[in-house]
């Protein structure tokens, strides 16, 4: 009985043994894949703050462009009209933006 018992745990410690070995590298390549996640998302949040930026500033110069025509004499309504609603477009990418990088956490 005692023979067998050590068998047994021969057996086990040798297939724990072979389960690490296998699982190594399948670890590292787990990790590596990780980090370049990582390295994928802060390069996108990046380009996303970027994008933002930019954007940000468009609507501003929107804005500025908006309160120049209405001080005018004889605004373009028209044109008054397209820049409104290019600004309202640039709001509605911003507010995507803005969720892409601070995304709601439910607490």
């Amino acid at each position: 009985m005692n023979r067998s018992h050590g068998t047994r745990d021969l057996r086990a410690a040798r297939a724990r043994e072979i389960i690490r070995e296998a699982d190594i590298p399948t670890l590292r390549t787990a990790l590596r894949d990780s980090s370049q996640y990582v390295i994928m998302a802060d390069e996108e949040d990046r380009e996303l703050g970027a994008e933002l930026a930019r954007l940000q500033q468009e609507h501003r110069d929107l804005d500025a462009a908006i309160d120049a025509l209405h001080q005018s004499p004889a605004p373009d309504l028209l044109r008054l009209q397209r820049l409104k609603k290019r600004k309202l477009q640039l709001r509605d990418r911003i507010s995507f933006i803005e969720d892409q990088i601070t995304p709601d956490i439910i607490a």
